[in-house]
């Protein structure tokens, strides 16, 4: 699954809050329907996602809801 992909890519970096870091990669290179999509598959268990990028998912979704 490419979110995970991208959580391990973010997890080894120091310093850095990989959680966020995830989020705001989703947020900034990914389409919105893909956006969508990811959060819809969060709330239908979010089966397969990592628990970093599950996190992630999260925070996007939160962060959606605030606009």
């Amino acid at each position: 699954m490419m979110a995970n992909q991208i959580g391990k890519f973010f997890m080894p970096q120091r310093g850095a809050d990989p959680v966020g870091a995830i989020a705001d990669h989703l947020r900034k290179f990914w389409d919105p329907r893909m956006r969508a999509a990811i959060v819809a598959h969060l709330e239908q268990g979010g089966a397969g996602l990592d628990d970093p990028v599950r996190q992630a998912v999260r925070r996007l979704k939160e962060a959606e809801a605030q606009k």
